[in-house]
Protein backbone atom coordinates (compact mmCIF):
# COMPACT_ATOMS: atom_id res chain seq x y z
CA UNK A 1 0.00 0.00 0.00
CA UNK A 2 1.94 3.65 -0.83
CA UNK A 3 1.82 6.46 1.51
CA UNK A 4 -1.34 8.30 0.49
CA UNK A 5 -3.51 5.43 -0.17
CA UNK A 6 -2.66 4.59 3.60
CA UNK A 7 -3.42 7.81 4.86
CA UNK A 8 -6.87 8.17 2.88
CA UNK A 9 -8.00 5.21 3.47
CA UNK A 10 -7.05 4.41 7.51
CA UNK A 11 -10.02 3.81 9.22
CA UNK A 12 -10.69 3.40 12.71
CA UNK A 13 -12.05 -0.45 13.94
CA UNK A 14 -13.70 -0.73 17.36
CA UNK A 15 -13.83 -4.81 16.83
CA UNK A 16 -10.60 -6.43 16.32
CA UNK A 17 -9.70 -9.86 16.90
CA UNK A 18 -6.41 -11.99 15.76
CA UNK A 19 -3.59 -11.52 14.25
CA UNK A 20 -2.32 -8.88 15.74
CA UNK A 21 0.93 -7.37 14.52
CA UNK A 22 3.49 -8.70 16.21
CA UNK A 23 7.62 -9.63 15.28
CA UNK A 24 8.56 -8.05 12.26
CA UNK A 25 5.43 -6.12 11.28
CA UNK A 26 4.70 -4.74 15.12
CA UNK A 27 8.69 -3.54 14.99
CA UNK A 28 7.82 -1.82 11.57
CA UNK A 29 4.60 0.03 13.56
CA UNK A 30 7.24 1.08 16.30
CA UNK A 31 9.73 2.19 13.31
CA UNK A 32 6.72 4.71 12.00
CA UNK A 33 6.02 5.80 15.52
CA UNK A 34 10.15 7.02 15.59
CA UNK A 35 9.53 8.93 12.78
CA UNK A 36 7.12 11.14 13.76
CA UNK A 37 8.23 14.78 13.86
CA UNK A 38 10.39 15.98 16.59
CA UNK A 39 11.49 19.17 17.54
CA UNK A 40 15.16 18.98 19.12
CA UNK A 41 14.96 14.94 18.73
CA UNK A 42 13.77 15.08 22.30
CA UNK A 43 11.64 11.65 21.34
CA UNK A 44 9.49 12.33 23.84
CA UNK A 45 7.17 9.66 23.88
CA UNK A 46 7.61 5.57 25.13
CA UNK A 47 5.24 2.63 24.39
CA UNK A 48 4.18 0.02 26.51
CA UNK A 49 3.02 -3.18 25.19
CA UNK A 50 -0.52 -4.62 26.38
CA UNK A 51 -0.99 -8.15 25.32
CA UNK A 52 -2.53 -11.58 26.52
CA UNK A 53 -2.80 -11.78 29.70
CA UNK A 54 -1.72 -8.44 31.01
CA UNK A 55 -5.17 -7.07 28.99
CA UNK A 56 -6.95 -8.91 31.84
CA UNK A 57 -4.40 -7.06 34.32
CA UNK A 58 -5.11 -3.91 33.13
CA UNK A 59 -8.99 -4.17 32.71
CA UNK A 60 -8.78 -5.03 36.68
CA UNK A 61 -7.53 -1.65 37.10
CA UNK A 62 -9.40 -0.21 34.79
CA UNK A 63 -12.12 -1.64 37.16
CA UNK A 64 -10.38 -0.57 40.66
CA UNK A 65 -9.66 2.87 39.46
CA UNK A 66 -13.98 3.21 38.58
CA UNK A 67 -14.81 1.75 41.34
CA UNK A 68 -12.85 4.06 43.66
CA UNK A 69 -14.30 6.73 41.69
CA UNK A 70 -17.94 5.42 42.17
CA UNK A 71 -17.98 3.36 44.69
CA UNK A 72 -21.86 2.17 43.84
CA UNK A 73 -20.85 0.89 40.24
CA UNK A 74 -23.18 -2.33 39.80
CA UNK A 75 -21.11 -5.24 38.48
CA UNK A 76 -22.30 -4.86 35.06
CA UNK A 77 -20.50 -1.71 34.61
CA UNK A 78 -17.07 -3.15 36.60
CA UNK A 79 -17.63 -5.67 34.55
CA UNK A 80 -17.35 -3.83 30.91
CA UNK A 81 -14.64 -1.53 32.73
CA UNK A 82 -12.35 -5.09 33.02
CA UNK A 83 -13.30 -6.44 29.45
CA UNK A 84 -12.17 -2.58 28.04
CA UNK A 85 -8.75 -4.24 27.24
CA UNK A 86 -9.92 -7.76 25.70
CA UNK A 87 -11.59 -5.06 22.76
CA UNK A 88 -8.46 -5.96 21.18
CA UNK A 89 -5.72 -8.82 20.64
CA UNK A 90 -2.53 -6.02 21.62
CA UNK A 91 -3.04 -2.76 23.08
CA UNK A 92 0.27 0.21 22.99
CA UNK A 93 -0.59 2.62 25.65
CA UNK A 94 1.30 5.55 24.16
CA UNK A 95 2.65 7.74 26.67
CA UNK A 96 4.25 11.03 26.41
CA UNK A 97 7.29 11.71 28.23
CA UNK A 98 7.90 15.49 28.66
CA UNK A 99 10.93 17.15 29.38
CA UNK A 100 12.10 20.89 30.31
CA UNK A 101 14.01 22.57 27.31
CA UNK A 102 14.08 26.28 26.82
CA UNK A 103 13.27 26.10 22.95
CA UNK A 104 10.48 22.68 22.79
CA UNK A 105 7.45 23.49 25.06
CA UNK A 106 5.51 20.71 26.30
CA UNK A 107 2.73 21.15 23.93
CA UNK A 108 4.79 20.39 21.35
CA UNK A 109 6.14 17.03 22.86
CA UNK A 110 2.71 16.01 23.29
CA UNK A 111 1.89 16.62 19.92
CA UNK A 112 4.85 14.59 18.93
CA UNK A 113 3.83 11.76 20.80
CA UNK A 114 0.49 12.02 19.12
CA UNK A 115 2.17 12.35 15.88
CA UNK A 116 3.95 8.93 16.73
CA UNK A 117 0.46 7.32 18.04
CA UNK A 118 -1.00 8.32 14.47
CA UNK A 119 2.37 7.13 12.87
CA UNK A 120 1.59 3.48 14.28
CA UNK A 121 -2.11 3.45 13.44
CA UNK A 122 -1.01 4.18 10.12
CA UNK A 123 1.71 1.88 10.12
CA UNK A 124 -0.78 -0.92 10.82
CA UNK A 125 -3.44 -0.10 8.29
CA UNK A 126 -0.42 -0.26 5.68
CA UNK A 127 -0.04 -3.63 6.91
CA UNK A 128 -3.19 -5.10 6.82
CA UNK A 129 -4.09 -4.46 10.27
CA UNK A 130 -6.86 -2.57 11.70
CA UNK A 131 -7.22 -0.17 14.96
CA UNK A 132 -8.27 2.13 17.03
CA UNK A 133 -7.20 5.03 19.14
CA UNK A 134 -8.99 5.31 22.42
CA UNK A 135 -8.73 7.77 25.62
CA UNK A 136 -11.50 8.04 28.17
CA UNK A 137 -11.26 9.31 31.70
CA UNK A 138 -8.42 6.50 32.97
CA UNK A 139 -6.32 7.81 30.41
CA UNK A 140 -5.87 10.98 32.56
CA UNK A 141 -6.71 9.45 36.11
CA UNK A 142 -3.57 9.57 38.39
CA UNK A 143 -4.12 5.32 39.44
CA UNK A 144 -3.46 4.88 35.96
CA UNK A 145 -0.58 6.63 36.14
CA UNK A 146 0.89 4.73 39.40
CA UNK A 147 -0.03 1.42 38.18
CA UNK A 148 1.41 1.85 34.72
CA UNK A 149 4.72 3.14 36.43
CA UNK A 150 4.59 6.96 34.69
CA UNK A 151 7.02 9.17 35.90
CA UNK A 152 5.62 12.58 37.41
CA UNK A 153 6.39 14.17 33.92
CA UNK A 154 4.93 11.26 31.91
CA UNK A 155 0.67 11.58 29.92
CA UNK A 156 -0.96 8.88 27.92
CA UNK A 157 -1.44 9.80 25.30
CA UNK A 158 -3.60 7.49 24.37
CA UNK A 159 -4.72 3.47 24.20
CA UNK A 160 -4.15 1.82 20.86
CA UNK A 161 -6.12 -0.98 19.75
CA UNK A 162 -4.54 -2.70 17.26
CA UNK A 163 -5.44 -6.54 15.32
CA UNK A 164 -7.44 -7.41 12.57
CA UNK A 165 -10.60 -5.68 11.75
CA UNK A 166 -13.88 -8.04 12.27
CA UNK A 167 -16.56 -7.51 9.63
CA UNK A 168 -16.66 -4.80 6.86
CA UNK A 169 -15.24 -1.30 7.62
CA UNK A 170 -17.47 1.62 8.26
CA UNK A 171 -18.18 4.06 5.56
CA UNK A 172 -15.61 6.85 5.31
CA UNK A 173 -17.16 10.25 4.93
CA UNK A 174 -16.29 12.63 2.31
CA UNK A 175 -15.48 16.06 3.36
CA UNK A 176 -15.45 18.92 1.04
CA UNK A 177 -11.63 20.45 1.81
CA UNK A 178 -12.14 24.17 0.67
CA UNK A 179 -14.81 23.74 3.91
CA UNK A 180 -11.43 23.07 5.84
CA UNK A 181 -9.07 25.35 4.23
CA UNK A 182 -8.56 29.35 4.34
CA UNK A 183 -5.90 31.89 2.32
CA UNK A 184 -4.25 34.59 4.76
CA UNK A 185 -2.67 37.54 3.55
Amino acid sequence: MDAIEALLGRNSAAKLVEPAPRGDDLQTIFKAALRAPDHARLKPWRFLVVEGDARSQLGEVFAQLALAENPSLDREALDKQRAKPLRAPLVIVVIACLQEHAQVPEIEQYLSAGCAAHAMLLAGHALGYAGIWRTGAMAYHAGMHRSLDMALNEKVVGFLYLGTREGEAKPLPEYRVADFIRYWG
